[in-house]
C-alpha cells in the first residue's frame, strides 16, 4: 500500500527518474525542448481516445498527458523556476479569476454569454501585458488551429467580413488565383503560397459556421481511410490489389462504399 496520494506518488516517481545518480539515463538527459514533441503527441492521443469514445483508453491517455506536466514541472523545479504546486496554483487562480460568475458576484446568463465574457477577459489581460492583438497565439499549434485562432483574434477588433458571403467570395477568389498560378507554370513556392491562402480562407468559413477545422479534417481523414480500406478489401476478394487495378475500378468501389454509408457523417 502507498501512504502518499496518487499525485504525490507520481511526483516522487518523476523525481527518482530524473535523479542523476539513481535515475533513468534517458529521463535525466531530457530537456523542455526534447520533451515538447511528446507532450503534443500525448494531447493528440487524448483527442483520439475521445473520438473513439473509449473511456478506458481516455483514462490511460490522460495519465500520459499528466505525466508530461509532471515531467516539465520537475525539470523546472531543478532549475528553481517553479514546481508542480506552482503550476496547479497558477491554473486554479486563473480559473477563479476568469469565472467571477461562479467564484464572485458577477452574473452570466448562459454559455454563450460566458464565452463572450471569457474572451473579453483574456483580451483585457493581454492589453494589461501590452500584448498585440495576435500576440501569444502559440506558433507550435497545428496550422489549421492556429489559423482559426488568428482569425478569431482579428475578428475581435473588427477585422472580418460583415457576413459569411464575403468569406465565401474570398475562397473563390483564392481558388481562381491558384488555378492561374498552376496554369501559368508558376514557381513551386508561389503555388504553395496560394494553397496556403486558400486553406486560410477555408478556415475562415469554419469560423463563421462555428466548426472546428481540425475536427472537420480529422473526420474527413477517417472517412477517406474507411472507404479506401473498403476498396482494398473488395479488390482483395477479387484476387487483386490497388496497384494492379485501374482508377475506374477503384472509383467504382469507392462509390459502392459511399452507397453503403461507409464513413458517412450521418
Amino acid at each position: 500500500m502507498h501512504s502518499e496520494t496518487p499525485i504525490q506518488r507520481l511526483l516522487a516517481i518523476m523525481a527518482r527518474l530524473r535523479d542523476p545518480q539513481r535515475g533513468c539515463p534517458w529521463d535525466v538527459q531530457q530537456t523542455f525542448s526534447t520533451i515538447a514533441p511528446y507532450t503534443i503527441e500525448e494531447s493528440y492521443e487524448v483527442a483520439d481516445a475521445i473520438a473513439r469514445n473509449n473511456l478506458a483508453d481516455l483514462r490511460d491517455e490522460l495519465g500520459d498527458l499528466l505525466f508530461q506536466v509532471v515531467f516539465h514541472s520537475q525539470m523546472a523545479d531543478e532549475l528553481r523556476a517553479f514546481n508542480f504546486d506552482d503550476v496547479a496554483n497558477a491554473i486554479a487562480n486563473k480559473m477563479e479569476h476568469r469565472h467571477p460568475h461562479v467564484f464572485g458576484t458577477a452574473t452570466i446568463e448562459d454559455a454563450t454569454a460566458q464565452t463572450v465574457a471569457w474572451e473579453e477577459q483574456k483580451r483585457r489581460e493581454r492589453s494589461e501585458r501590452g500584448s498585440g492583438v495576435l500576440d501569444e497565439v502559440p506558433i507550435g499549434l497545428p496550422a489549421l488551429t492556429r489559423a482559426n485562432k488568428l482569425g478569431k483574434r482579428a475578428a475581435q477588433v473588427g477585422f472580418e467580413w460583415p457576413d459569411i458571403t464575403g468569406a465565401l467570395d474570398k475562397v473563390e477568389e483564392e481558388l481562381a488565383e491558384l488555378r492561374t498560378e498552376i496554369r501559368d507554370g508558376a514557381r513551386r513556392e508561389a503555388i504553395a503560397g496560394e494553397i496556403g491562402d486558400l486553406l486560410f480562407s477555408l478556415v475562415n468559413i469554419c469560423r463563421y459556421l462555428h466548426i472546428d477545422p481540425e475536427a472537420s479534417l480529422r473526420r474527413t481523414n477517417s472517412k477517406f481511410e474507411q472507404r479506401f480500406r473498403y476498396v482494398e478489401q473488395r479488390l482483395k476478394e477479387r484476387g487483386t490489389t490497388p496497384q494492379q487495378s485501374t482508377l475506374a475500378e477503384m472509383d467504382s468501389l469507392w462509390d459502392e462504399a459511399k452507397q453503403q454509408g461507409i464513413g458517412s457523417d450521418a
